[in-house]
């Protein structure tokens, strides 16, 4: 017992999140409420608050809703390129296998892509809940895209800008006209970014480990 206690005040959970991540780390980036309780946020219509909207580069800020900042694209896609879209998919999935931070820059949570057809033509639907806000979120990747040489699944859809590498402004003013803003959307653990589940995680992996030692 006296080993037990003689641990247990050795490592605490602030000593062992510090040794992570350093002295600052056990400081949250959260900053919008209580995480530890479920939230939802209802949005007008236009998807900003209008007594509380924000000016970016390229029009109005996007709020940070409990699910973080986001968006929904849906365009047409050009006809006859629906296989690229799959063929794209598999290149992402192995380009996140090899290189497993290859994204980290745009600060994902998740990606979901849908291809559905509407009167017999078919429409690309492009999800993402990410930590920083639209606007960076579409310079970074087309900075991302030119990093690696590579081109956007983007390419595909109608009335996408061709100068897109080299005319980020372009490619933003397609994704704004092309989002879908959402009405409601929920957190089960609000506004928690992705860096600050990871750290937990590590927490909880290294609380384990120190329990597996003790036995």
């Amino acid at each position: 017992m006296d080993s037990l206690r003689i641990a247990t005040r050795s490592y605490t959970y602030l000593d062992i999140f510090q040794n992570i991540e350093g002295k600052d780390a056990a400081m949250s980036d959260t900053q919008q409420g209580d995480w530890t309780q479920p939230a939802a946020m209802a949005i007008p219509k236009g998807g900003v608050f209008k007594d509380k909207v924000q000016q970016g580069r390229y029009g109005p800020i996007f709020p940070k809703s409990p699910a973080c900042y986001g968006f929904t694209i849906i365009a047409k896609i050009i006809p006859g390129r629906e296989e690229v879209f799959y063929e794209y998919a598999k290149n992402i999935e192995k380009a996140v296998a090899g290189q497993p931070d290859c994204l980290a820059v745009l600060k994902l949570h998740y990606l979901r892509w849908v291809l559905f057809p509407i009167k017999g033509e078919t429409y690309f639907m492009y999800q993402g809940i990410f930590d920083t806000n639209f606007d960076k979120y579409t310079e970074d990747a087309v900075a991302l895209f030119s990093k690696y040489g590579i081109n956007t699944v983007f390419e595909n859809l109608e009335g996408f800008p061709a100068d897109w590498k080299t005319n980020a402004p372009a490619f933003v003013k397609f994704v704004r006209e092309h989002q879908c803003p959402s009405f409601l959307e929920y957190g089960e653990y609000p506004y928690v970014s992705s860096d600050e589940i990871k750290k937990a995680l590590k927490v909880k992996a290294a609380f384990s480990n120190m329990l597996d030692q003790m036995q």
